[in-house]
């Protein structure tokens, strides 16, 4: 990790707990998921694959500034970078297009 000395030391603490958030999160999802099916189980296993996606990027990062600046207060920065993902977007917009109805059946 880059840094001074006392930056790294922060950032790695810092790590875990960015860790531990990805988790709580992952395991949130996991446990909806087993109560869900079609379309439905197919959005929650979509949103863990971005959720480890970043979850890898995250983890991956060298620098100390990074989580200090970023990451030093949790709040909902896991959810937020879940629901910026193009992929999450799109499963989110086709939720809200209405259902077309077939002519004979209005």
């Amino acid at each position: 990790m880059t840094g001074t000395p006392n930056q790294i030391e922060w950032a790695e603490q810092i790590k875990v707990s960015v860790a531990v958030e990805f988790d709580r999160v992952a395991s949130a999802l996991h446990t909806v998921a087993l109560r869900q099916a079609g379309q439905d189980l197919l959005d929650t296993n979509t949103a863990l694959e971005i959720l480890e996606e970043i979850r890898s990027g995250v983890m991956a990062r060298q620098e100390a500034g990074y989580f200090i600046r970023d990451w030093r207060e949790l709040s909902s920065q896991v959810r937020e970078l879940i629901a910026l993902d193009p992929r999450h977007r799109a499963m989110r917009a086709a939720r809200k297009k209405p259902e077309a109805f077939p002519e004979n059946e209005c």
